[in-house]
């Protein structure tokens, strides 16, 4: 059963509106909650779904350019100096909004793959087993992976960072098989995803920095992998261990 002291705060912390305070103490219930974890999980999914639908009837922009050129196929001759300068602007207008459906599109995509991913992270919170591999080994945890993943990657040292490595499993995204690496620094906890680039398809990121939710995200590519950390840990916090993992790739 959600605990009653977070009930009515579990939207506001997902769509990051809580002060810093609540924002910190709630995080910190979800990782010791298995109930409020799969509650959070749920309204994920549900917001993305939401969200998905919303988006789902895109108006066309080529269906309102073969209008229009009908419209103009069918204009007498005469009319052409009159209504030139119009269709002129017209078309420029179409053209401007082709683009910023295309730009819409690619966020779209963008925001599909975080809360994609914020869902993964979640809902190895709320999992009583989050990791199939358990140590802090690194040269323990890559070994693991061979066989499960069709790649290879490199870990970082951690031994003067504030990071811990708590472990690993697999993860899938768009159907294709991935690593999630789990590290820890002070009372968060942070998800290090690892995929093919070739195996997302359609749900790529620029090199960014993002915010998915209410939580920070990082991503970038490397010799054909895709990396994402994600967590509620600060914004300096996934700088300094993405720096860690850019350094050792």
């Amino acid at each position: 059963m959600v605990c009653e002291t977070w009930n009515d705060k579990l939207d506001a912390y997902l769509d990051g509106e809580l002060p810093a305070g609540e924002e910190r103490a709630l995080g910190e219930h979800l990782q010791g909650c298995a109930a409020c974890a799969a509650e959070s999980l749920s309204r994920v999914q549900l917001k993305r779904a939401v969200h998905d639908a919303g988006q789902r009837f895109t108006p066309d922009p080529a269906f309102r350019a073969r209008i229009q050129k009908n419209i103009v196929a069918k204009q007498p001759a005469h009319w052409s100096r009159f209504w030139l300068p119009v269709l002129a602007t017209a078309m420029v207008l179409l053209i401007a909004g082709a683009i910023t459906l295309r730009v819409n599109s690619v966020r779209r995509g963008e925001q599909q793959l975080v809360s994609e991913l914020a869902d993964l992270h979640v809902a190895t919170l709320a999992s009583s087993n989050p990791v199939d591999v358990v140590s802090t080994e690194r040269h323990t945890v890559k070994p693991w992976f061979a066989g499960k993943i069709p790649f290879t990657f490199n870990l970082p040292e951690l031994k003067d960072s504030p990071f811990v490595l708590m472990g690993a499993k697999v993860s899938y995204l768009n159907q294709s098989p991935g690593a999630e690496l789990i590290f820890s620094v002070r009372q968060h906890r942070i998800s290090v995803f690892i995929f093919q680039e070739r195996a997302l398809g359609s749900l790529r990121a620029d090199d960014a920095a993002r915010s998915g939710l209410s939580f920070n995200v990082r991503s970038w590519s490397h010799d054909g992998l895709q990396y994402f950390v994600i967590g509620d840990a600060s914004a300096q916090d996934l700088d300094k261990l993405s720096e860690l993992l850019k350094a050792a790739a």
